[in-house]
């Protein structure tokens, strides 16, 4: 059993935790991920830092903004991951977009994410009827792909995404950017948790989750609960980013 596979197979909801990696530098990302890991995060999303991060609200946008100027590629981020890997086991997800996976080349990427410690890739551009060129070379190496589900998704988009998902399959709860206020928790779970009975695979919720009340609206029925903006918020306000994040998602574990 893989360890994404893992954590869906326990009780709880599962909280999956957003960080940029470089942000606020590549030094302290592997702290970042072992500190998010020891204080309740079940899955960790590395965010590998892109220029047009379209999918991202202004919070994120920023971070990967900084990691950017501050000298992040993606072999620096395979890099930390695998200090990361060294003194955890908690599963981890590298978030982001095509573009910076096509230039480094799909079968290169996926051996080199593997041996770095790499559990499975989200990729926020690529639906799942252009995924075969990244999805066999992630299944040659165990790795899981994660796609995302929206509102909007016909069922033939449902269908197309649970015949590519790794472990579970990411739903977005409105249409929109990460980060944004006023999102239908409730509703968006009642979504997850139906999908999950469709679809047979354990579906989390993300976007616009910000609080441990927040967690805990969506921890009533889905399987999975996703928070970022907020714990970049978080790393950016404080002179101590470690225990920013510890503090963080103590407290937002505290709704699950």
């Amino acid at each position: 059993m893989s360890r994404l596979d893992a954590v869906f197979e326990r009780e709880r909801t599962a909280l999956v935790i957003y960080l940029c990696a470089g942000d606020p530098s590549l030094e302290v990302t592997p702290d970042l991920i072992v500190a998010a890991a020891e204080a309740g995060a079940d899955v960790v999303e590395v965010g590998m830092p892109f220029s047009d991060p379209t999918a991202d609200g202004p919070t994120i946008q920023a971070a990967s903004e900084r990691a950017l100027r501050g000298g992040a590629t993606l072999p620096k981020v395979l890099d930390a991951v695998r200090a990361a890997r060294a003194r955890t086991d908690v599963p981890i997800v590298l978030f982001g977009y095509y573009n910076p996976i096509l230039r480094y080349g799909e079968a290169r990427l996926a051996a080199d994410a593997a041996a770095a410690g790499v559990d499975g890739f989200l990729v926020v551009d690529l639906p799942p009827e252009h995924v075969a060129p990244l999805l066999g070379p992630l299944r040659e190496h165990g790795l899981d792909f994660i796609p995302l589900l929206a509102p909007t998704s016909t069922a033939a988009r449902v269908e197309a995404a649970t015949s590519v998902a790794g472990a579970f399959i990411y739903y977005v709860s409105m249409t929109g950017v990460t980060g944004a206020a006023g999102a239908p928790l409730e509703a968006a779970a009642a979504r997850a948790a139906e999908l999950t009975a469709q679809t047979g695979k354990p579906v989390v919720v993300g976007f616009g989750v910000r609080s441990a009340e927040d967690v805990a609206t969506v921890a009533a029925k889905a399987r999975g609960v996703v928070v970022g903006s907020a714990v970049v918020r978080a790393i950016e306000a404080s002179s101590e980013p470690v225990a920013a994040v510890r503090a963080c998602v103590t407290e937002l574990a505290r709704g699950r």
